[in-house]
């Protein structure tokens, strides 16, 4: 049944949405309350790793570049124009005028050089006017680190107040999608004085909605900042609400307590398509749910027993009975939709006698008694996720395809923010983690680089160390030719799947149910939420 309601839905959606765009005119006002899966590990965007911690930046903060509504197309932000130099090393940002943090302070070069310079190791960095210190104490930035900025920025300058010089080591193709993600938000440096390290708990942006108060893990406020550069919002209010539980979640929408629900139980989707009250919005997802080996363990180091799993484990099953036929078996870390996607790639199939065979022939379980083991751990998300549904029913599923090829698995978990805390350690205990990725900026180093390249950075989730992978992906940073990009991407994809670093389970369809008085809502591929344009009836 949830096939066939599946292989519908885009006619129906396609419908649904053609008789909601009517000639209405926007009506200002309102509060809107978003139910979310879980809660932000924190407010400073150069800091945060995880989606529910961006969704509310992508609210508070702008970038230098923004991307266009429903797709990765680059468009002007709080830079109006930009220029490279013929050796593709120097980028030259154009500020816009007149914009002003919420806390009246004005957005300039300086700013954007302290918002960017704190990442940096080595702070190569001038001012214009401003003398601002950087923080002595600070997290590590995470997506700075596995994207390698330290590596390619040389230094960045304010030569005038609204002109910004970023001077790179090198040709970086995707320098300018990176700019319009997360971490590159341009921050208020008068607020990080203020509030040093509780500025994650207090941001302060140039954004549509102004921060007001977060509640932990119940909700988070935003309100209209009625000054906003691109326009004053519609609504005057936002709550973001944390409620784990996609049932309770769903039940909340139907009873009117919120007007959005993300991430949804699949098999309540049928359920919001035939209430008159609701409406559905989707969007295929620029993503891949995973599920990856602790490289830094010696029992999985041999690619044999990698590629057992990955034909000991129903990842169709998987996609059909969890997410409901609302995704699609995934045979490559990048998805369908994204250029250089390797179509010529035969995926592992599902054949557990091969499994078998596989872990004889490598001596699994001899070497899994030498490491001290009975068993192993498979670590399982806690929450919903864009490429995920649900990540203990699909760790479930795996466990029980595992026991099929006689090994025992214990499933783990924690909190959110535990879960990814831990796992960026590697940790003796964790033998198998899921996790997953939606694309920030739609190139595709933005998953071969930041998932796999585990010889780029520490902070790379997988680990893996391969030295004929990360010279294709060094490659493809700079590489200016589409062409020849798109050729050395299709090649580090083969290779992913001759050394199966992780397994790729699915990319999903991403559908949230929402009341039908909330207007032009729409997904965006990064996963982004954006409220800017958002209005209830």
């Amino acid at each position: 049944m949830y096939k066939k309601m599946a292989l519908g839905l885009t006619l129906l959606l396609f419908l649904l949405t053609g008789a909601a765009i009517a000639a209405e005119e926007p009506k200002t006002g309102g509060i809107l309350v978003f139910g979310r899966g879980g809660d932000s590990a924190g407010l400073d965007p150069a800091y945060e790793t995880d989606g529910n911690s961006f969704m509310i930046c992508d609210n508070i903060f702008d970038q230098l570049v923004l991307y266009a509504d429903e797709s990765t197309e680059i468009v002007p932000g709080l830079a109006t124009s930009w220029d490279v130099s013929e050796d593709g090393k120097k980028y030259t940002f154009h500020l816009r005028k007149g914009v002003k943090f919420h806390d009246g302070t004005e957005m300039n070069a300086d700013a954007v050089v302290f918002s960017l310079g704190r990442m940096m190791k080595e702070k190569n960095v001038k001012y214009h006017k401003a003398d601002w210190k950087f923080p002595e104490e600070q997290p590590a930035a995470e997506y700075w680190l596995s994207m390698e900025m330290d590596e390619l920025i040389e230094s960045i300058e304010a030569k005038d107040n609204h002109t910004v010089v970023f001077n790179l080591k090198r040709v970086e193709a995707p320098f300018i999608a990176n700019m319009g993600m997360d971490f590159a938000a341009i921050i208020s440096p008068t607020a990080m004085q203020k509030y040093g390290r509780d500025f994650r708990a207090n941001p302060v942006g140039t954004g549509s909605f102004k921060f007001v108060e977060w509640i932990k893990d119940d909700r988070i406020v935003l309100a209209a900042n009625k000054e906003y550069w691109n326009g004053a919002p519609y609504l005057e209010k936002v709550i973001f609400r944390s409620i784990p539980d996609n049932s309770v979640r769903f039940l909340e929408l139907k009873t009117g307590n919120i007007d959005i629900c993300q991430f949804p139980n699949p098999e309540d989707i049928e359920l919001a398509e035939n209430d008159p009250t609701m409406k559905l919005v989707t969007q295929p997802g620029m993503n891949i749910g995973y599920l990856s080996f602790n490289h830094t363990k010696p029992l999985w180091q041999d690619k044999r027993i990698r590629k057992a799993f990955a034909h000991a484990i129903n990842r169709k099953s998987i996609v059909d009975n969890i997410y409901y036929g609302l995704g699609t078996v995934a045979k490559n870390t990048i998805p369908p939709n994204m250029w250089s996607y390797n179509n010529d790639i035969t995926p592992y199939a599902y054949d557990p006698e091969k499994a078998k065979g596989l872990l004889k022939e490598a001596g699994f379980y001899k070497k899994l008694k030498e490491a001290g083991q009975e068993k192993i751990t498979l670590w399982s998300m806690p929450v919903p996720r864009p490429y995920n549904p649900n990540g203990m029913k699909v760790g479930e599923a795996m466990q029980a395809d595992l026991k099929n090829v006689d090994i025992d698995v214990e499933l783990v978990t924690f909190e959110w923010g535990t879960y990814l805390k831990r796992q960026r350690n590697q940790p003796e205990d964790m033998d198998l983690f899921q996790l997953g990725w939606t694309g920030d900026n739609g190139d595709p180093d933005n998953f071969l680089a930041v998932l796999l390249d585990g010889l780029a950075d520490p902070n790379v989730r997988t680990q893996w160390k391969n030295e004929e992978y990360h010279d294709l992906i060094m490659k493809g940073k700079q590489a200016l030719n589409k062409e020849d990009r798109t050729r050395i991407y299709r090649e580090a994809q083969e290779l992913i799947h001759e050394e199966v670093p992780l397994i790729n389970i699915a990319h999903s369809l991403v559908v949230w149910p929402m009341k039908n008085r909330v207007m032009n809502f729409k997904l965006h591929p990064t996963a982004s939420v954006r409220m800017h344009q958002v209005w209830l009836k």
